[in-house]
């Protein structure tokens, strides 16, 4: 069968773009190129009616910026979001926004509704993934990526908002990717925009083994590591093969994000030639697309895309204190915020980014650890409000994402999705972890695996350690099994089932432990 010899063509174009970033190589570069967004954000945002941007539009630099406008939380700025989303124009972006990527809920459960501009496409997001593709060029000189298809996982349009004007469409950020990239793409990419945009779940994923089956070119894939497990699983039970590559025998990488991969890798390894594969990691938010894997060695982290229309900001996280009352305080620590060029290594920041989408020094809600400045890279480390801190032990997602994947790795178990929160103190009874797990494959013996999950969160993670000690202030976690599917039972149960959403892996309170524990009850009644 004919295949198309396209990488070597296309290669000089992604060179061009890796030659680029030499320009940012240190925090005098960083600083140039930042300066310069800034600016840039600032020309066009400052001509709107509505958000920080138009109150800072007359500001000369980045130091009257910072002290013009305020740090935001999703809360302050929703009914200017609402305004964009009715159809008026030139709110928080010049123009009409036609698109909005509806995200996880923000402390009062509500859906938040980012603006996806057509310049935030242009400028952020297509650029972002071609500069995934870049960094995977140069990482690998012999690469055929372009020589087959892609595929894409992605989620729907489906949303809670009634009533949308004509033209404005409301979902994953995922289903606006793919609806609006560029015609000539659907030629190269699987499934078809029909299947790829089926919002119900028990029809979709059905059409997407039987769509990935179908096609034996495949060389790259995108998506949730959890999401695209459930497909590829499919794909192997619909065609008896062992293996993916037995499917698709030129599939070389998989371009991932939205949670850690390190607790999935043993079993992409088990259905994949591992000596065919790569891994690369990306940092694609609903509020832009932030960073790339751009070195072989995923521990050094992503390299922020510092010239694609995002200026970014740094609070460190332990200045970080979110106002008592989101919707009427714009106050979120902003006075302790940084930018990209004055940040140090190890050490870990809640990200504020001001967007060609409309936000203003608008914190996202995710920390990162810086673990470079020359270049400037970062590693996703959690959410802002996903911690554990109920006994002064500071647990954060990446902590226990790591031990988690250590526990795996030592017992050759494999976990197929988790959630941890506190249990707290009680007479008679020592405050511990408690943590529901859905096994792929279960330990042999349990009281071990969590006898070492218990000793690398300690390996990881001082505060716990600390707390862990003697057995005095902190009992060992606690394991608890959960059937298969509970997890996408309750994201079902929420609305939030399917395409990029994501069980949320730590809690301070009991929230969401305590719902799946009941929906694990209520259904063996």
């Amino acid at each position: 069968m004919f295949r198309p010899v396209l990488t070597p063509l296309l290669r000089p174009w992604f060179a061009a773009m890796v030659r680029r970033r030499s320009r940012w190589a240190d925090p005098s570069g960083t600083e140039r190129t930042q300066r310069r967004v800034l600016a840039d954000l600032l020309r066009q945002g400052g001509r709107c009616t509505a958000g920080a941007m138009h109150d800072a539009s007359g500001v000369a630099d980045y130091e009257h910026f910072r002290a013009a406008a305020p740090t935001v939380l999703y809360e302050y700025i929703r009914p200017d979001v609402m305004r964009m989303v009715g159809g008026e124009r030139d709110v928080l972006w010049p123009g009409a926004t036609r698109n909005f990527a509806q995200s996880s809920g923000t402390s009062g459960g509500k859906s938040k509704y980012i603006p996806v501009t057509a310049t935030a496409l242009r400028t952020n997001h297509y650029a972002g993934a071609a500069e995934a593709v870049a960094s995977y060029l140069a990482l690998n000189p012999h690469s055929r990526i372009f020589d087959g298809r892609s595929m894409i996982l992605g989620g729907s349009y489906a949303n809670e908002l009634p009533g949308l004007p004509a033209g404005t469409r409301v979902g994953d950020l995922s289903a606006t990717l793919i609806d609006r990239v560029n015609p000539a793409v659907e030629l190269v990419r699987i499934p078809s925009k029909r299947i790829a945009l089926m919002s119900n779940w028990d029809e979709k994923l059905p059409a997407l083994v039987e769509a990935a089956a179908s096609h034996s070119s495949v060389t790259n894939i995108s998506g949730v590591p959890s999401w695209f497990l459930t497909v590829l699983r499919g794909v192997l039970e619909h065609t008896g093969a062992s293996t993916i590559h037995e499917v698709w025998p030129g599939l070389e990488v998989f371009f991932h994000g939205g949670i850690a991969f390190g607790p999935y890798r043993s079993q992409y390894d088990a259905i994949t030639d591992p000596s065919r594969m790569h891994y690369i990691e990306n940092y694609n938010a609903s509020e832009g697309f932030f960073a790339v894997q751009d070195t072989a060695d995923a521990a050094d982290g992503m390299r922020l895309l510092l010239d694609a229309g995002v200026f970014f900001e740094f609070i460190p996280v332990e200045r970080y204190v979110e106002p008592a009352d989101a919707a009427d305080n714009p106050v979120a620590a902003g006075e302790y915020a940084l930018p990209a060029w004055e940040v140090e290594p190890g050490r870990t920041y809640a990200l504020v980014v001001t967007s060609c989408n409309g936000l203003c020094r608008y914190v996202i809600g995710d920390t990162v650890t810086v673990l470079s400045v020359e270049p400037l890279r970062i590693a996703i480390a959690g959410r802002t409000n996903a911690f554990i801190n109920a006994f002064g032990e500071e647990v954060m997602v990446w902590n226990t994402d790591e031990a988690l994947s250590r526990a795996c790795a030592a017992t050759g178990a494999e976990v197929a999705d988790y959630t941890a929160a506190p249990v707290y103190t009680a007479e008679g009874t020592k405050g511990h972890h408690q943590w529901l797990i859905e096994w792929r494959h279960e330990p042999a013996d349990k009281q071990a695996f969590a006898r070492i999950l218990d000793s690398e969160l300690q390996a990881v993670n001082s505060d716990y350690q600390a707390k862990r000690s003697g057995n005095i202030f902190l009992a060992p976690p606690e394991i608890v099994d959960v059937p298969a599917g509970t997890f996408d039972r309750w994201l079902a149960a929420t609305g939030k089932l399917g395409g990029q959403r994501k069980v949320p892996r730590l809690a301070n309170d009991r929230h969401i432990v305590d719902a799946i524990l009941k929906l694990t009850l209520d259904t063996h009644i």
